[in-house]
Parts: structure tokens; C-alpha cells; sequence
């Protein structure tokens, strides 16, 4: 039906140069009641609404502040916090402004109570189902094109805790999702693999740790880091809980 309708207009002599002041109108005029440029980077259907992070609690915003003012930042806290997300949306904000030049999302591959036996495929797609939840909340800042353009060209990188020994991260993005089914010594590994110019940011509950009480430590490592002036370690309360309000509820008698 497009077809036609252009053709039709081409005949009456509507796509005639001397109808138009410059041949950029005469493009435009192609595709009626959108805001497509042939100067415009991105396509047409690439479109996506980017949503302005803000804290809606004073847990986030001290959270958001700490990303901003320090190098090494510790998110403590219950489900539906929003750590994941706030740490993902600063490290995808400091890519874009270019105060690092990659993103570094590390998330340990460990089963949640059940185990789901052997996965088939290559490497990336074993670790497909444990590193979904980190894609999601890229999801929520990148739109899909640009999101696979991206980790082709190494921009952002996901990877699982087991690959990070030996790397020195330097101008970098750094994630650390799950840290609370991290052991004391692997997160010591990881906590110094932070280089120049770089922000790391680890996140986890410890309330929800899928290994044993004593093989988790992200408590002992918060406590130790909680004396150094340099190390911001944030601790969200129920108060900052912005999923569903029965998550809340819940979260008193579970």
C-alpha cells in the first residue's frame, strides 16, 4: 500500500525538486510522520526510550554516589534492591561519556539449590542460563542491536568468576553480581584484579547465598572493607526495596 501511495504521489508530481527547498525534505517527505534524517546514526527501527535513572530511595542514592565518587564499591542488601541494575546503568553511562573504555560483567556459575547436570553446546552457551540475569539488565539500558554489536567488539564482556584470574582491568567497568556465592578467596582474587582507572562495583546478598554459611565471604570481606576510607561499602535495607511490595512483606517472615 506504500508503494502505491508513493507512486501515486510521484505522478501527481509531488516529489518533484523545485516542490522542496532541499533534498533533505525531499528524502523526508518519503516517510511521513516519523523523525527519520539521512544524517541520523542509528536506523529507523532501532528506536528505543531511554529511561533517566534515578534513586527512589536514600539506599540507591547513596549507592548511585558511591559509584560516582569512589573506585571500589561494596552493594550489600535483600532481593529487589536494585543492585544489579544501578550497576549495570553507571557502568553503561561511564561507557558512553568515555570515562572507561569497556564493561566488565562477572557472575559466579553456581546453581541455585538443584543441580541441572551437563549443558550442551560450546563454552558461551553453558554459561548462557547463569549469566541471563546480567543480559537483562543490559537489556534495560541498550537496545538489542546495539547490545550484540557491542560484546562482538569487545566493548562489554561477560564472563564467569573462574576466567578472571591473572587479569590485571585496567580502564575498565567492573561488575560483580552473586557475590555472596563467591568464597573469601575468590573474591580476594577479584577485588585485585582492579587496575588503573577503573570502578568496580560488587553486589550480593548475603542473606541468599546458594553455598555453605562458612564457604561464603562476602560478610567477612564487607566488614574488613568497611574500615578503609577509600572502599565505599553500601548496606540496603528493606526500606529500599523496589520490586513488588510483597517482596518486602515476605522478606520479614522468610
Amino acid at each position: 500500500m506504500a508503494k502505491r501511495a508513493n507512486k501515486r504521489r510521484k505522478t501527481a508530481g509531488e516529489f518533484n525538486a523545485a516542490h522542496y527547498k532541499s533534498e533533505e525534505a525531499q528524502v523526508r517527505a518519503l516517510f511521513p510522520g516519523t523523525g527519520w534524517s539521512p544524517d541520523a546514526k542509528e536506523p529507523m527501527r532501532d528506536q528505543r526510550y531511554v529511561k533517566t535513572i534515578k534513586p527512589r530511595s536514600e539506599g540507591q542514592d547513596a549507592l548511585m554516589q558511591s559509584i560516582e565518587d569512589k573506585n571500589l564499591v561494596l552493594a550489600l542488601g535483600p532481593a529487589g534492591t536494585g543492585k544489579t541494575f544501578l550497576a549495570v546503568a553507571k557502568g553503561v553511562e561511564a561507557l558512553e561519556r568515555g570515562d572507561v573504555s569497556r564493561i566488565l560483567l562477572s557472575r559466579p556459575a553456581v546453581e541455585a539449590g538443584e543441580t541441572i547436570g551437563f549443558l550442551p553446546g560450546a563454552m558461551e552457551e553453558k554459561l548462557a542460563p547463569y549469566l541471563r540475569p546480567l543480559y537483562d539488565a543490559l537489556a534495560d539500558r541498550v537496545s538489542p542491536r546495539r547490545l550484540k554489536s557491542m560484546l562482538a567488539e569487545g566493548l562489554i564482556e561477560i564472563a564467569p568468576i573462574g576466567y578472571m584470574r591473572g587479569r590485571t582491568l585496567n580502564n575498565a567497568y567492573v561488575v560483580v553480581d552473586e557475590a555472596q556465592n563467591c568464597t573469601y578467596g575468590q573474591l580476594k582474587m577479584l577485588l585485585t584484579r582492579l587496575g588503573w582507572n577503573s570502578t568496580m562495583v560488587v553486589t550480593g546478598d548475603p542473606a541468599q547465598s546458594d553455598l555453605l554459611p562458612e564457604l561464603s565471604g562476602l560478610t567477612e570481606i564487607a566488614d574488613r572493607m568497611s574500615s578503609l576510607e577509600d572502599i565505599a561499602v553500601c548496606r540496603l535495607q528493606a526500606a529500599d526495596i523496589v520490586r513488588h511490595p510483597l517482596v518486602a512483606t515476605m522478606l520479614t517472615v522468610l
